[in-house]
């Protein structure tokens, strides 16, 4: 998980030191000198800045100590899209990989990689940006899993799908007017099953590199399933494919993207 660095000064040391940080968070509305020299240097080091409302700043800490501000930096090691790679094989599997496009949202991010293990995943690709992070919260919503799955972290979502695709792995991704079912596609060899961010679903260029766009079929009113609902429904229908599972019928109803 992720070690924070809680307050203006320790910061400013840790931006000063060159320590290796994935982001700024700032809460929403603070001001002051300190705060403006925080900015400044991250912008020099290329470190991430973020303004937080009260609620998702209280998630990541609540030390009365941390003064508007605190720095993540990562203390689980990350490793390359290569290495999940070479792990699947060296195991004798075809890869199977899990790749989150802007999932914000620490407690989805860590129902995900909960479920994501339990499916067999070999790993999870996050973006650099734009993404929750590795943080206690995740770590608690995973039930411990985000300690033991390997997890990669990309500059670009897109450019990586094209990377996976000419190693041979198909990307799967949802999208409400897909024309299969996710039940309908065959699973069995190297995988990358794509889940979009919680609101928007997937970016226009991450949908366009898919190779397979599938949807989930929706009886209810309510016209869309939790980011984390919807990709544990796939991730264990590719489980099911690769253990043996007989596929079902062509299922009717609405359908919609998460």
């Amino acid at each position: 998980m992720e070690t924070l660095i809680i307050g203006r000064k320790p910061v400013l040391e840790a931006l000063r030191s060159d320590s290796p940080l994935e982001k700024i968070c700032i809460l929403y509305g603070t001001h002051g000198s300190a705060l403006q020299e925080i900015e400044q240097l991250a912008r020099r080091r290329g470190v991430p800045v973020k303004q937080l409302d009260k609620q998702r700043f209280l998630e990541l800490s609540t030390n009365p100590n941390a003064q508007g501000v605190i720095a993540v930096a990562a203390g689980k090691e990350y490793v390359e899209v290569d290495d999940i790679l070479s792990a699947a094989n060296l195991r004798g599997e075809p890869p199977f990989l899990l790749i989150l496009d802007e999932i914000e949202d620490p407690h989805n991010l860590g129902a995900l990689i909960r479920t994501a293990e339990c499916a067999g995943i070999h790993g999870v690709v996050l973006p650099r940006h734009h993404s929750a992070s590795l943080s206690e919260t995740v770590a608690k919503a995973s039930a411990g899993a985000s300690l033991h799955v390997p997890v990669a972290k990309v500059t670009n979502i897109a450019t990586t799908l094209d990377e996976l695709r000419k190693s041979g792995v198909w990307i799967v991704g949802t999208d409400a007017d897909a024309p299969k079912f996710y039940t309908e596609v065959d699973y069995t060899g190297a995988i990358g099953i794509v889940v979009g961010n919680e609101g928007k679903g997937m970016r226009r260029l991450v949908r366009e590199k898919c190779d397979f766009l599938v949807k989930i079929p929706m009886y209810g009113k309510i016209g869309s399933l939790n980011a984390s609902v919807a990709g544990g429904l796939i991730l264990f229908e590719v489980a099911r494919n690769r253990h043996g599972g007989k596929k079902t019928g062509k299922q009717t109803g609405e359908t919609t993207s998460s």
